[in-house]
């Protein structure tokens, strides 16, 4: 694949192409000028107050994706974002203008009209071309921009798609748009487009092995299992569907059980995998419950608090599934760890200015880098100046109402639960602050 450098070596390319055509066909005999192959924006290619002098314009207009290519390599990474499994290419269609400029009556015509043949004489660029151009020889390199030397390392000749030119047709109000959008006066042009560029990063990915058997082999014969075909809309495999937090609730308070629902989630060995990325939290916990193909139970002990802040966890089960001799892991579901308020209710007294001096104890406990703030009914407030962590926290509800609203503590956009959703209709916790 190419590197970031392919754009500009095809451009180097088409014009080192037009500048050896010019030459073999004595395109400067036939209109008795010089003939020069520039890449520049049109309105750069006349200096003010200058004549204009004989020559072609390759311009570089617009990129688009090449729709063939774009999908190509995906995904790049595994679930988790961190790690790379391919490096996808970045596949690029180039839109070029071709124009001619000239003084002389008709030259503009004859060297539009080489400019086409030439391009059309050769509509693929080989790898010979591509290194014939951009890998001069040891003396002319030294003599080169460093730029230009640069592009011997793009790659463009070694990439997997090779490089093709094709005219294209701009209608007349294209052709006027391009042209207003450049800020110079028309010339002569024809438009092609290059195709196709594959721009691909060169950083380490993480590659899968290759599949020794499918399935287990047979010690006697030899032979492998194969693929086991089963007469059921149900996959064979341990799938999670659902997260069901203690209570209804819909999210997980540490201490409290979770159930999670699927199939084919009975067997040996059962643990539940818990992964937080932001806090590099990758734990397993053995499940609870009876061994139930329908469910998995999950605890996450109180007693370790520090391991597990409030966040978003990935949840998978693993499983020995009958008949199996290794751990089998399900999909991945998502699950809300909660603060929770351990010192509610309580009741404070305001002081002579009329503000209430709240102090919460809640675990887990909050993080470096984590959002707080505690909701009194309808009031949000912020924490005084604290260190994290911390499972302590005090707030100023400043000219507080008297009264006994619910207060709820709010870590990261995560609320601890006010509601006792396992009654019908669900009813409110005790989590009020009194306030007089």
């Amino acid at each position: 694949m190419s590197t970031a450098l392919a754009i500009a070596g095809v451009t180097a390319v088409l014009r080192d192409r037009l500048n050896d055509g010019m030459v073999n066909h004595n395109v400067a005999g036939v209109t008795g000028s010089t003939v020069t192959v520039t890449v520049m924006p049109p309105d750069r290619v006349v200096a003010a107050g200058s004549n204009e002098a004989s020559g072609i314009n390759l311009f570089l207009y617009q990129l688009t994706p090449n729709t063939g290519w774009r999908n190509e390599g995906l995904p790049s990474r595994d679930p988790s974002g961190r790690h790379r499994l391919s490096n996808a290419p970045l596949a690029l269609d180039l839109h070029y203008l071709v124009s001619a400029y000239s003084g002389g009556e008709l030259h503009a015509e004859i060297l539009l009209g080489y400019a086409m043949q030439l391009l059309h004489e050769f509509p693929v660029l080989t790898r010979e071309m591509i290194r014939a151009a951009l890998n001069p020889s040891p003396d002319v390199g030294l003599d080169l921009p460093p730029a230009l030397r640069a592009l011997a390392e793009c790659g463009l000749a070694d990439q997997v798609e090779q490089i093709k030119i094709t005219p294209q047709y701009l209608n007349t109000e294209e052709m006027s748009r391009l042209w207003t959008a450049t800020q110079s006066n028309y010339r002569p042009s024809a438009a092609f487009q290059v195709s196709v560029v594959l721009i691909e990063a060169t950083r380490p990915t993480r590659p899968t092995l290759p599949v020794l058997s499918r399935g287990e082999v047979d010690p006697v014969s030899g032979r492998e299992r194969g693929v086991v075909v089963t007469p059921s809309l149900i996959p064979p495999l341990p799938t999670l569907e659902a997260v069901v937090p203690a209570g209804n609730q819909p999210v997980v308070r540490l201490g409290e059980s979770v159930t999670l629902e699927g199939h084919h989630l009975d067997g040996t060995a059962r643990e539940v995998h818990l992964r937080n990325e932001r806090f590099a939290v990758d734990e397993l916990i053995a499940a609870t419950g009876p061994n139930a193909a329908d469910r998995m139970g999950l605890v996450i002990p109180a007693s370790r608090a520090a391991d597990f802040p409030v966040g978003v966890y990935d949840v998978t089960g693993r499983v020995v599934r009958p008949g199996d001799t290794a751990a089998r892991e399900t999909n991945r579901l998502a699950a809300i760890v909660a603060p929770n308020i351990t010192n509610l209710p309580q009741a404070v007294v305001r002081d002579g200015n009329g503000d209430a001096h709240i102090t919460l104890n809640f675990t887990p406990a909050l993080r470096p880098g984590q959002t707080v703030s505690l909701l009194v009914g309808q009031v949000e407030v912020g924490p005084e100046t604290f260190v994290a962590p911390t499972t302590t926290l005090d707030f100023i509800v400043e000219d507080a109402d008297p009264g006994a609203p619910l207060a709820r503590l709010r870590i990261d956009g995560i609320e601890s639960p006010v509601a006792d959703r396992s009654t019908t209709p669900p009813t409110f916790f005790n989590h009020r602050i009194t306030i007089t």
